[in-house]
């Protein structure tokens, strides 16, 4: 289920602005040219940042979300004709032969429930040639990032075009086992308190909640599962990948992993 900040389009024309620079896809725009993908599955595209940055390069795309608030935006913006995209998620996906499949940002995380996280490892298996790859990343819960995720470390302000001045934070709210829940705020047009200095709400992207608006206002409340390590790897074997690496996060070293796994060429 997609989260509300990505099902209502009135948050989901916002996920952009407020989070401009994604500098978090460079490393796979490297890895895709690494390996010589021409042919990627995005899962989890949301508004298409990724997608349309590989079919600017050549690359044949599939971009996959559950949230349709989200990809009519992405199918809004220049170059979305390049691109197939696909209400839905990787449990069901059309017959695919491609070279990458790639999770950015926290969809690896936002898939909290087990069945649903085996299942879409299952569906990016299928949808992989023998020999292709998937990656994504993960945050290392050593690291304990939801300790950041609050009002006085997060407060931004925005000026949005179309839309004006946009409070925006996030609130730790639960925190039990693996499983991080916290809210994201969006005031307009000052409706919140003004207090509070940051630079942006720190989380990119979300996953599994609900949302409410009253006003100016509107709240979309998130949960991201924090896997470890050797939990992710096991679920990478007993899926029939094989492993390659374990790599640090450019943009985040030491408190994010990326993962690249195979799915063994065939014999």
């Amino acid at each position: 289920m997609a989260d509300e900040i990505f099902r209502d389009r009135r948050l989901a024309e916002l996920y952009d602005p407020l989070d401009p620079d994604r500098g978090d896809l460079d490393a796979y725009l490297l890895l895709a040219e690494e390996f010589g993908a021409r042919s990627v599955l995005d899962i989890g595209c949301g508004t298409g940042v990724f997608a349309l940055l590989l079919a600017e390069r050549g690359v044949e795309v599939v971009g996959v979300d559950p949230a349709g608030a989200s990809l009519d935006v992405a199918r809004a913006k220049p170059g979305a004709d390049r691109v197939r995209w696909i209400h839905g998620d990787a449990t069901a996906l059309p017959p695919l032969q491609t070279d990458l499949v790639t999770m950015t940002a926290n969809v690896a995380q936002a898939i909290v429930d087990p069945e649903l996280w085996h299942r879409t490892l299952t569906g990016a298996y299928e949808a992989l040639r023998p020999g292709g790859r998937l990656v994504f990343e993960t945050r290392d819960p050593a690291r304990r990032a939801w300790e950041g995720w609050n009002r006085e470390d997060s407060y931004g302000v925005t000026e949005v075009p179309g839309i004006g001045t946009v409070e925006s934070w996030v609130e730790l709210t639960e925190v039990t086992g693996q499983l991080v829940t916290f809210r994201w705020h969006c005031a307009f047009d000052g409706d919140g308190d003004g207090d509070g200095d940051g630079d942006g709400n720190g989380t990119r992207g979300s996953g599994n909640g609900t949302g409410a608006g009253t006003g100016g206002a509107l709240t979309s409340d998130s949960t991201l599962r924090f896997r470890e390590r050797h939990d992710i790897e096991a679920d990478l074997a007993a899926h029939g990948y094989v492993l390659e690496d374990v790599r640090d996060a450019p943009d985040r070293p030491g408190r994010e992993l990326v993962f690249v796994a195979r799915r063994p060429p065939a014999v």
